[in-house]
């Protein structure tokens, strides 16, 4: 009897709090640690995103009990609002610009990324499963962009979805003073230009 007691008040205490308050502080950590590791700089601290999130440092630890575990949620978290973004792009927006406006969006994930990197420091090598993860679905991602683009004829077919990511990281990477989002997004800009079928100049060929 005494043991089935201390079984009820076991259940008792651990659904005082309500799992729907958990998730919201997950997600709520996740979103500030969105916003100040893209940021960067030396405010980009564990401290600084639960304070952001609006609970203690106690909290954040709970849910992410080292700081790679943070840095591979947050990350996960970018690479599925991507691929999300981009079906809806599909479905609202022509070709082309469905494409850029993805493109602009990676270039916030690998600011993102780029801040946790400073800040956390984390062990993410070539063989990780959050890198094979990533690589997987984002690779899908932007071909299924691309060849829907290619089909309605407002792309080149000469392309491969990897040359495109490579440009475009390597982009990203190469610049590190404050701005530098908006120079990257002005230098996709002009690439995705490049890639633009040209229609014949009628008033030239009449």
């Amino acid at each position: 009897m005494r043991m089935r007691e201390s079984r009820d008040q076991d259940k008792g205490k651990t659904s005082r709090k309500p799992r729907a308050d958990s998730l919201r502080n997950r997600d709520l950590l996740l979103v500030a640690a969105r916003d100040v590791f893209s940021a960067g700089g030396p405010g980009a601290s564990l401290e600084a995103v639960a304070k952001r999130a609006g609970v203690g440092i106690g909290t954040l630890y709970r849910h992410f009990p080292t700081r790679e575990a943070l840095f591979q949620a947050v990350y996960r978290r970018e690479v599925d609002q991507l691929v999300e973004l981009a079906a809806k792009l599909a479905r609202e927006e022509a070709p082309f610009e469905a494409l850029r406006h993805w493109l602009h969006a990676q270039i916030g994930m690998v600011a993102t990324k780029k801040g946790m990197l400073a800040a956390l420091n984390p062990v993410l090598d070539g063989s990780s499963d959050i890198y094979a993860y990533s690589q997987a679905r984002i690779g899908q991602t932007v071909g299924d962009l691309m060849a829907r683009a290619s089909a309605a004829g407002v792309i080149r077919d000469d392309i491969a979805p990897e040359d495109l990511m490579r440009a475009v990281i390597g982009m990203c990477y190469t610049r590190e003073q404050p701005g530098w989002q908006d120079t990257v997004i002005r230098l996709v800009d002009v690439f995705l230009d490049g890639l633009r079928t040209r229609q014949p100049n009628r008033a030239a060929s009449s």
